[in-house]
């Protein structure tokens, strides 16, 4: 972890910070599955695992998310995606939520996510 003033950079990596706070929000940067061998809906569930991983180690939760994008490498799979995201969703805590087709960087993955949440 890295504080620059009023900016947090943790999980960093070469190229990027896993999550950035700042102003009592945090920023996550894009998550994909651990196992890439997943479908679409396994996929999708293994990231909203890691998203409340990452979300709890802030003390904050899913219920504080603001907004949410999700990039699907073929769109024609949102319906299963959405079966992991339904199952995982607080009805009373919707985000704000875009989802896209997009080439993603490994060929194996089929789902990346990217949120922005309200720290406590």
């Amino acid at each position: 972890m890295r504080t620059n003033s009023d900016i947090t950079r943790h999980l960093e990596e070469n190229r990027l910070a896993g999550v950035v706070t700042h102003n009592g929000l945090a920023y996550l940067a894009g998550q994909v599955a651990d196992d890439a061998t997943l479908d679409t809906e396994g996929q999708t569930a293994d990231i909203l695992r890691q998203i409340d991983a990452l979300l709890a180690d802030l003390g904050t939760d899913k219920t504080r998310i603001l907004s949410v994008q999700i990039f699907l490498t073929d769109i024609n799979e949102i319906g299963n995606m959405n079966k992991a995201w339904d199952a995982w969703l607080d009805t009373g805590h919707k985000p704000a939520r875009a989802t896209v087709e997009a080439k993603l960087a490994d060929p194996d993955w089929r789902v990346e996510i990217t949120a922005i949440a309200a720290l406590r």
